[in-house]
């Protein structure tokens, strides 16, 4: 299981939400990873309130 804090901790390059978003998806479509989970709220000024829906999206 893929957890966004990993995610975000193996890419420090990362500086704001779009960003998270178009790394998620490279992974998801690189991994053989079926499932992630959101175990923490990305902690960038740009974080939208619907962001549970948005990486959804990005890695589904």
């Amino acid at each position: 299981m893929l957890l966004i804090s990993e995610i975000m901790i193996g890419n420090p390059q990362v500086d704001n939400f779009e960003e998270l978003v178009e790394i998620l998806k490279a992974i998801s479509k690189t991994s053989d990873e079926r499932f992630f989970r959101m175990d923490v709220k990305p902690d960038y000024q740009d974080t939208p309130e619907n962001w549970e829906d948005r990486l959804e999206a990005a890695f589904y």
